[in-house]
C-alpha cells in the first residue's frame, strides 16, 4: 500500500505531501483545484513519460516520491529479476531536471521506465472512466475468472507443465530438422571419418616426424661430428677425460694439507663423472644415427598426409584435426542412433502433451464452473450501482494450448433492456465501463491482494441511493485493500477513513495547488459544501453529519 506521497515542483504543485489511510482515502476539491494534477504526478511513479512543461519552477527539478509497504504483494522474485534490493518498505522516485532529463529510482537504484512500469503496475492501479482500461483484454478477463475460481495453484502447475511441454516440443522439432541434414550429410561424414581413422593421427607426432626427418636427411654429417666429439672428450690420450684424470692424480697428495684442496678434488671428480655420462650419451646417439633413404621417404610421406589434412580442413595442428574427428564421430553415432533418439524424444513430447491436456481440462472445467456464479454476482453489483437492466455473460471458446490454458474468454455485456449482450468495446459507455470495472475490482478484492486502487471520479453520473451504495462498496472493499477515491459526491466523501481537500492558493505571485487533511469539523463543513454549495445551511451540515455517521 501507499504510505506516503510527496510531490515537488510539478505543474501547480510547489510542495505537496500526503499520507493516505491504509483503507479508504477520499480526495475532494473544486474542479481545476489540482486533483488531476495529482494523478499526473502519480503517473510518473508508474513510468509515464513527462517533459519540462510540468515544472512549476523551471529552474528547479521536479521530484515525485512514493513510499510503499509491499509485504503482502509477494514481489521479491520480481525485484530479483531486475537485480533490485528488496525491502518491505520500498521507495519509488522520479526526477525531471530543468533540462528535461528524466531519471527513475527504486530504492535509490536507477531503473528504466520499463522496469518502473512493470513493478509500479503491481503497486498501484489508477482507474478512470476516461482511461482505456484493461477490462477489454482477454488476458485480464481470464485472470478475473481464475481469481474468482481460486485457480492460482492449478494455473501455476499447468504453466510448469507448459514449460516442460515447450522444451520437449523444441527438442523434438530441432532433432527432426537436424535429422534431415544429418542423413543427407551422413555419406560425406562417413567418408571424412574413414579418412581420419585410416590416418590414425597421434597428437604430437608431427613435431617428432619433422625432427626425425631432419636427422635422417643430415645423418652423415651428424655422425661425423658426434664421433669427433666422442674422441675429443674421452677416447684419446689427449682427450678431456684423460687430462682430467691426470689432473686429479696430480692433486691427490694435496688432500692432507687443506680442506679447500679436498673440496676442489671432489668437484673435479664430479666433473669427471658428468663428462663420462655425456660421452656415453653421445655414443648412444651416434649408434642410432643411420642414413636410410627409405626411412626418410616413409617419414616424408607421413608428413605429406598430415599437411594435406591440415590444409584440407584449414587447421593448424593435429590437435585440431583430432577435435574434428571427435565431432565427426559424435555426428556419425547420432545419425546411426537417430531413429531411436527421435522415437524417444517423440515419446517424451507425447507424455508432456498428455499431462498438459489433462491439466488444461481441469483448469477449463474449473473456469467453466465459475462463469455463472461470477456473472450473477457482477450483474447484482451492477444493478445495485444503477444499471437495472444489466446483462453480463461469458463467452468461452476452446483454443490451441497456450501459456494460460486452452480457453478464450470474453465478457459480453448489455446495459439496456432488449439488447443482446455484445463485447464490451461495442456496447459499454464510459460510465458503464467504469462501474463494471469497479465491480470486477470489488469481486477480485475478495480473492487476492490488489495493488493500491486509485479511483478518479468513478462516480460521475451517479447520485442518490446509487451513490450511497457505491460508497458502501468502497468502504467494504477498503477493509481488504487500500483505496484512494477522487470524488465530487458527498456520499463517497463521507465514507472515507481519511479526507484530503485539494484547493488553489493565489495569495502569492504564482498560483499553487495545496492539499490538507481535514479534521472532523472541517470534514463536516466540506461535505456540507458539496451538498449545499459554497455557503451551506445548517440543514446541509446536518445532512453531512448524518452521512458521516452512516
Amino acid at each position: 500500500m501507499l504510505t506516503q506521497l510527496t510531490i515537488k515542483n510539478y505543474a501547480l504543485i510547489r510542495h505537496l505531501e500526503m499520507k493516505p489511510s491504509p483503507e479508504l482515502t477520499v480526495i475532494t476539491g473544486e474542479t481545476g483545484a489540482g486533483k488531476s494534477i495529482m494523478l499526473g504526478a502519480i503517473g510518473l511513479l508508474l513510468g509515464n513519460r513527462a517533459d519540462t512543461k510540468v515544472l512549476w519552477d523551471e529552474s528547479e527539478k521536479c521530484v515525485t516520491e512514493g513510499k510503499f509497504d509491499i509485504q503482502a504483494y509477494k514481489l521479491k522474485g520480481l525485484f530479483e529479476e531486475f537485480n533490485l534490493d528488496y525491502s518491505h518498505q520500498t521507495i519509488f522516485r522520479r526526477e525531471i531536471s530543468p533540462g528535461g532529463k528524466s531519471r527513475a529510482f527504486i530504492n535509490d537504484t536507477p531503473v528504466t521506465l520499463e522496469v518502473m512500469r512493470k513493478i509500479g503496475g503491481r503497486l498501484m492501479d489508477v482507474h478512470s472512466q476516461h482511461e482505456t482500461l484493461e477490462l477489454g483484454s482477454h488476458r485480464f478477463q481470464l485472470a478475473l475468472i481464475d481469481s474468482f475460481a481460486g485457480n492460482a495453484s492449478l494455473l501455476a502447475e499447468y504453466q510448469q507443465v507448459w514449460q516442460r511441454y515447450l522444451a520437449a516440443k523444441t527438442s523434438y522439432e530441432d532433432l527432426l530438422a537436424e535429422s534431415g541434414r544429418l542423413k543427407t550429410e551422413f555419406d560425406f561424414i562417413k567418408f571424412q571419418l574413414d579418412e581420419f581413422r585410416k590416418a590414425a593421427l597421434q597428437e604430437n607426432e608431427q613435431e617428432e616426424l619433422e625432427s626425425n626427418l631432419k636427422i635422417n636427411e643430415h645423418g652423415e654429417d651428424i655422425k661425423v661430428r658426434l664421433v669427433k666429439a666422442i674422441a675429443m672428450l674421452g677416447q684419446t690420450d689427449a682427450s678431456v677425460s684423460a687430462i682430467l684424470s691426470e689432473t686429479m692424480a696430480s692433486l691427490q697428495p694435496l688432500r692432507a694439507y687443506s680442506q679447500t684442496y679436498e673440496q676442489l678434488i671432489h668437484r673435479l671428480d664430479s666433473l669427471r663423472i658428468e663428462l663420462n655420462d655425456i660421452v656415453s650419451e653421445l655414443e648412444r646417439e651416434e649408434e642410432q644415427i643411420e642414413f636410410d633413404p627409405k626411412k626418410a621417404k616413409r617419414i616424408q610421406e607421413r608428413l605429406d598426409l598430415i599437411y594435406t589434412l591440415l590444409q584440407k580442413h584449414r587447421m593448424h595442428s593435429i590437435k585440431e584435426l583430432l577435435g574434428l574427428q571427435e565431432s565427426l564421430e559424435q555426428q556419425s553415432d547420432k545419425t546411426i542412433n537417430l531413429d531411436a533418439t527421435l522415437a524417444d524424444t517423440k515419446n517424451k513430447l507425447a507424455a508432456a502433451n498428455k499431462e498438459l491436456q489433462s491439466l488444461a481440462e481441469k483448469l477449463s472445467a474449473s473456469r467453466e464452473k465459475a462463469l455463472l456464479p461470477l456473472s450473477k454476482q457482477l450483474v447484482k453489483l451492477l444493478r445495485d450501482l444503477g444499471i437495472p437492466e444489466a446483462v453480463l455473460q461469458f463467452d468461452k471458446k476452446t483454443i490451441e494450448p497456450g501459456a494460460f490454458g486452452v480457453d478464450l474468454i470474453e465478457i459480453l455485456f448489455s446495459a439496456n433492456k432488449g439488447m443482446a449482450p455484445r463485447p464490451l468495446e461495442d456496447v459499454a459507455s464510459g460510465g458503464e465501463f467504469s462501474r463494471l470495472m469497479f465491480c470486477v475490482k470489488y469481486v477480485m478484492a475478495e480473492k487476492t491482494a490488489l495493488p493500491t486502487l486509485v479511483l478518479d471520479e468513478i462516480d460521475t453520473g451517479v447520485s442518490g441511493e446509487i451513490a450511497m451504495q457505491l460508497g458502501t462498496m468502497m468502504k467494504s472493499m477498503a477493509q481488504r485493500h487500500q483505496l484512494i477515491a477522487i470524488s465530487h459526491l458527498p456520499q463517497i466523501a463521507a465514507r472515507g477513513d481519511r479526507h484530503f481537500l485539494v484547493f488553489k492558493d493565489s495569495s502569492s505571485k504564482k498560483t499553487t495547488s495545496e492539499i490538507k487533511i481535514l479534521e472532523k469539523d472541517e470534514r463536516v463543513e466540506e461535505i456540507a459544501k458539496m451538498i449545499g454549495g459554497a455557503k451551506p445551511s445548517n440543514v446541509a451540515r446536518a445532512n453531512a453529519k448524518e452521512l458521516m455517521a452512516g
